[in-house]
């Protein structure tokens, strides 16, 4: 893939970028249908033109399938199930950065409740089901059964704006994967086993975790995938100013 020719910038179809973008959701449950290698590739190198400070490209990326893949699910579910057993080895467990705040306030705790109990509604998860909730959130580390896991690094000596670069790298990746009838979810519940993940990709001891991603197609009969998270009017975070 080459990038266009400098002061080349032929129209794009809108609505295909819009539907593309649009369409794009945290899918939790993937049909086994395996992905080409080729195709994940295609995606990664399409994903690789997001912006960077200073083209920094401060991205790096392992791709599990298979073996890996399943080894990785085998590890980190195990320490999930040894966490709820012995909650101090949950409490022990650091994860690689803050990605959420310590003190959460309004509007942003109701938004998170209002996802957390619309999904758990969903499932017929009731509140104090703890042996559902479990496993719903093990179902991260087993990918949601996805056959592609994705986990995305930066060097540690980089500053905060090479996660906003990274971040930007991951939507390319959601973005493009719409347009090959691809579905993903990035999660960062993984952050929290970053001592199990980073040895298992054999990530140097400069690497932070970013976060993961499960990539495949999306179950269209599991009804997890009806689940669609609501979004705020253009009116209600926007200020005009003339």
């Amino acid at each position: 893939m080459n990038p266009p020719a400098a002061g080349t910038h032929a129209a794009i179809d809108p609505a295909s970028v819009d539907a593309a973008i649009t369409s794009r959701m945290s899918v939790r449950a993937f049909l086994p249908r395996p992905v080409p290698r080729e195709t994940i590739a295609h995606l990664l190198e399409v994903a690789s033109r997001a912006p960077s400070g200073t083209n920094t490209q401060p991205w790096k990326v392992y791709v599990l399938q298979g073996a890996s893949r399943d080894g990785l699910v085998d590890k980190v579910c195990a320490a999930h199930d040894a966490g709820r057993a012995d909650p101090a080895l949950a409490a022990a467990r650091k994860p690689a950065y803050d990605y959420y705040p310590t003190n959460w306030v309004s509007p942003y705790i109701d938004r998170r409740r209002e996802n957390g109990w619309g999904l758990y509604g969903l499932l017929g998860i009731t509140k104090g089901d703890k042996d559902k909730m479990h496993a719903q959130h093990q179902r991260n580390f087993r990918f949601f059964d996805a056959p592609v896991g994705i986990m995305v690094t930066i060097d540690k000596v980089l500053g905060r704006g090479s996660l906003v670069d990274c971040g930007m790298f991951l939507q390319n990746i959601m973005v493009a994967a719409r347009g090959h009838g691809l579905d993903t979810c990035p999660q960062a519940a993984w952050v929290d086993y970053t001592d199990i993940v980073l040895p298992h990709i054999g990530a140097g001891e400069g690497e932070m975790l970013v976060c993961g991603m499960s990539l495949g197609y999306a179950d269209p009969d599991d009804k997890v995938n009806g689940f669609h998270t609501p979004r705020e009017t253009v009116a209600s975070f926007t200020r005009w100013l003339d």
